[in-house]
């Protein structure tokens, strides 16, 4: 008897789909804290219309009768160009939401990072098994918990360390000051009466919500709860880092390195020159300067810095397997992906992230199709037609 095929799945024919249904899903505090961006969210809007200003300009007649969406990445083969990205508190939108996403990705053959943020600890994660798995991590006040961060992932042996660079002071993120925004979320008597159609979430939280904390940051003999967390991680930042930090970063960790939070050529040279392993052109999903560039519009002029000496990757906006592919024939070598994975496991955990990268390979595979693309490395900026490359960058 053939199994019925679960309602959300149905309606999940696309990662726009996945986010209506997350909507649904979610108490709207919840859904804005990672749906939401900085201020007047521009930044946000732009990482998504970076991609209509770039047009595919296909060779059919190449012949693509089979498609290979792997791609070699720090060692690792990947079976396919997108990653999944560092996000806070995946723990907050389905239970042990961390390591859902995280087998997820392992079964479909890709990359998994953990944020910093996260409501398991990066020993839980590593306890899964999965791979390749990376680490976020900061440069603090506390360079002492920089190092002690920084020696857990090597003692979990994580296969890489991604260093976020432009989170050294928290942004203005004006949706979640509206929603009164509060983790774990409470809600008085007015926002209980119109949470009803969120009692799934509910539901399933129910447990969950009283122990979310931030993993990491657990300390023995200190607060645990997520309040006096949250206040000790803001005071933590260190908005006076500087190129000696990665420096000592570089020192102590002896596995692949990467920058993220590269908009800046010059940032793109230096970090070459310091021995950085990789870079990801950031801006952290328009949620810290408003008015920043795109990721897209950055990344030729890093990619040319670069030249070909380190891969460089890109995230924000990208919602569609045609915007990957944009992305490559700029010259990225992968992706990664931060708010449809959080979609996803908020809709049907482990189910749901598998669902969101399985749309993203086959919108690739369709797009390489049609362009007569069989291999990744086939993808260059041949396939763009060059006009519009210049009005939109």
């Amino acid at each position: 008897m053939t199994e019925a095929v679960p309602s959300w799945r149905r309606r999940a024919i696309s990662v726009a789909a996945m986010r209506e249904l997350a909507r649904a899903a979610l108490p709207r505090p919840v859904f804005d804290f990672a749906d939401g961006g900085a201020e007047d969210e521009l930044t946000l809007r732009r990482n998504e219309s970076a991609f209509d200003d770039i047009d595919l300009l296909p060779r059919p007649l190449s012949g693509a009768a089979t498609r290979d969406l792997s791609v070699d990445l720090l060692g690792k083969k990947l079976s396919l160009p997108v990653i999944v990205g560092p996000t806070g508190l995946g723990g907050l939108f389905w239970p042990d939401g961390e390591r859902c996403a995280a087998r997820a990705a392992a079964s479909a053959g890709t990359a998994y990072c953990l944020s910093h943020g996260s409501v398991c600890t990066l020993e839980q994660l590593a306890g899964t098994g999965v791979s390749p798995r990376w680490m976020q991590v900061f440069i603090y006040r506390d360079r002492g918990f920089t190092r002690e961060l920084t020696e857990r992932a090597a003692t979990a042996s994580y296969d890489a360390l991604v260093l976020t660079t432009d989170n050294q002071m928290l942004g203005n993120r004006e949706r979640d000051l509206r929603n009164g925004f509060t983790i774990p979320p409470r809600f008085g008597a007015t926002g209980l009466a119109g949470m009803a159609l969120k009692a799934e979430w509910l539901w399933r939280m129910r447990k969950e919500l009283p122990r979310i904390t931030f993993g990491n940051y657990v300390r023995p003999g200190e607060a645990s709860d997520i309040k006096s967390l949250a206040g000790r991680m803001s005071q933590l930042l260190d908005p006076a880092m500087h190129w000696g930090d990665v420096d000592a970063l570089r020192k102590l960790w002896t596995g692949p390195l990467i920058l993220k939070g590269i908009l800046h050529p010059d940032e793109a040279k230096m970090a070459v020159s310091r021995g950085v392993d990789a870079l990801i052109v950031s801006n952290h999903g328009g949620r810290q300067l408003d008015g920043a560039a795109s990721g897209l519009d950055a990344l030729p002029a890093i990619v040319d810095a670069v030249d070909g000496r380190i891969p460089v990757l890109v995230d924000g906006g990208i919602r569609r397997g045609t915007d990957v592919v944009k992305a490559l024939a700029l010259g990225a070598k992968a992706c990664l992906i931060g708010r449809p994975q959080l979609w996803g496991v908020a809709v049907a955990g482990e189910a749901g992230v598998a669902r969101v990268l399985e749309i993203f390979a086959q919108e690739i595979d369709r797009a390489m199709g049609l362009c007569g693309v069989t291999r990744i490395d086939q993808i260059d900026n041949s396939l763009l037609l060059k006009q519009r490359i210049g009005q939109g960058s």
